[in-house]
């Protein structure tokens, strides 16, 4: 019984998934129907489940059929998977994936598709050809901050760190990286010094600047370090992980995928290196006119914190272990603006340092 009720929820659980999807499945035997003889228009994509393009367009293509549903009496959105129903990618001479082709719905002659891949693109060409009109849903507004001539130069040279995609409207490459840029800028939204930015070479007000920096390939990304308008070619790997691992080694910062910070964030190694005697033997009092002293010379605001906890520790040895379950408390919690949010695992990281002499609970 156990087994059969497994069975029985998995099948539920895939039925769900079909029928949440707005884009239709088509095969051999309702093809014809759906697609030639409806005398409704749709646009078909043959696709292979292995072809990492195919992938790619899947959620893009499935926003679509959700944008057009409210006009399916109208138009169908539809995929064909060529590679199991190879006798429908061979009837409509399909070669490569994904193939995307138009049907009028009165004839079994498609045209090609051979526009962009993104959703503006794609429904743009819908509306063209049936004069739709959809409601869709506002997107919130970038964290990409787009420059232009005029803007390029405001920005670069400053006291930012500034890191540019150079893209064409017509490239491929470019659509791919666009949503891991817009996540890798949401990521660094908290840094007040940090710009990730976005310049179109292909824009009437922002050629001449692509001409400048010598862009003749796209993407080409380039950063900037604040102070200089001398940038650096990036050549690393494109995925958000690649990217915050590069800002954070040339900016010092300190993020994490998702837009938190890493173990690091918050704590100075020269303080680091002092509080470790205090597993040594080393005594509180002495340790702590010894991060006052250097604290005095950094220009880092966690600085003080040292000084605070030693302070604390030297009143109660138990400030440290209680402070941290604290903090640990409020960050599972959530809720908060990002800026405290930061600051809360900042001063957690400084008190995880001291839990490694022995203040603390090594468990914590």
């Amino acid at each position: 019984m156990p087994r059969l009720s497994y069975f029985l929820l998995s099948f539920l659980v895939v039925l769900g998934a079909n029928a949440a999807s707005s884009v239709l499945d088509l095969i051999p035997d309702n093809f014809d129907k759906i697609v030639l003889n409806s005398g409704k228009p749709a646009l078909v994509e043959f696709f292979a489940p292995w072809c990492g393009h195919c992938k790619k367009l899947a959620p893009v293509w499935e926003e679509l059929a959700e944008n057009f549903a409210s006009a399916e009496d109208k138009v169908s959105i539809g995929k064909v998977d060529a590679d199991e129903h190879k006798e429908l990618g061979r009837r409509f001479g399909v070669q490569g994936f994904p193939t995307l082709k138009w049907f009028d719905g009165k004839s079994d002659t498609p045209t090609d598709y051979d526009g962009g891949r993104d959703l503006d693109s794609l429904s743009a060409f819908v509306i063209e050809k049936t004069g739709i009109k959809i409601k869709t849903k506002k997107s919130p507004p970038s964290a990409v901050e787009m420059l232009t001539d005029k803007t390029f130069k405001e920005q670069i040279g400053g006291d930012k760190d500034v890191f540019v995609a150079f893209t064409a409207s017509w490239c491929g490459h470019c659509k791919s990286l666009a949503p891991v840029w817009e996540t890798l800028a949401i990521d660094f939204a908290a840094e007040p010094t940090v710009v990730i930015a976005k310049l179109d070479a292909t824009a009437e007000n922002a050629k001449s600047t692509a001409e400048d920096q010598d862009v003749k390939s796209y993407p080409t990304i380039k950063y900037f370090p604040k102070g200089t308008v001398t940038p650096e070619l990036y050549e690393g790997g494109r995925t958000e992980q690649d990217f915050i691992e590069f800002l954070n080694e040339k900016a010092g910062t300190h993020r994490a995928v998702g837009g938190g910070l890493d173990a690091k964030a918050g704590t100075i190694a020269s303080l680091d290196a002092m509080i470790s005697k205090l597993s040594t033997g080393g005594s509180i009092a002495t340790i702590s006119e010894e991060v006052i002293k250097a604290a005095k010379g950094l220009q880092d605001k966690y600085a003080v914190y040292y000084v605070r906890v030693l302070d604390k520790l030297g009143k109660s040895q138990g400030y440290a272990e209680k402070e941290l379950a604290r903090l640990e408390g409020l960050v599972k919690k959530g809720g908060l603006a990002p800026e405290k949010m930061d600051d809360l695992i900042s001063r957690s990281n400084i008190l995880r340092k001291f839990s490694k002499q022995g203040i603390i609970k090594e468990e914590l």
